[in-house]
This record gives C-alpha cells, structure tokens and sequence, in this order.
C-alpha cells in the first residue's frame, strides 16, 4: 500500500509522487533522474530491508521520468490533478 493515499485525484492541486515504501528497493533510479530533485531516499527500511525513496512532499512537475525508469512495477505513481474543462 503506497505511504500516500489519493482519495479523490480532483483533490490533488499540484503533480504529485506517491511511492509505496514496500515495494521500493532503493535502486536511487528515481532519485538520480528526477529534474528537479524532490526524491530522496529514505533513512528507514521497509520490510525487504532496503531504504525506500521517498518525495519531499512538494515541487514535483508530473514529468514521469521516476515512474518510467522505476524497475518495479507499481512502486512509484504520479498523480496530476485533471485538466479544467473550458
């Protein structure tokens, strides 16, 4: 289950990262192809004992890039907030 949840992606007022700790193996992948630097990873250990990657919480720009160079499917998720209707 991810660290964060989204319960309603019209909620969301920015691009946002949730990374599921769990299934993160803290390759840095994320980390290190990030643009604009708001991944990090991680001092705990999740339950595989790596040290997952986490977001800083703000800055993202729904680029993608640490979702499509992630190896693990499902880790990392990027949620942008839906385009307004003109």
């Amino acid at each position: 289950m991810p660290s964060q949840t989204v319960q309603d992606p019209r909620a969301v007022q920015g691009p946002t990262v949730i990374i599921d700790p769990e299934q993160c193996k803290g390759c840095q992948l994320c980390t290190y192809t990030c643009p604009v630097e708001v991944l990090y990873i991680d001092e705990g250990i999740n339950h595989l004992g790596f040290h997952p990657a986490a977001y800083t919480g703000e800055g993202c720009t729904g680029c993608g890039i640490c979702f499509y160079t992630c190896p693990e499917p499902g880790a990392i998720v990027v949620v942008k907030p839906p385009k307004k209707k003109k």
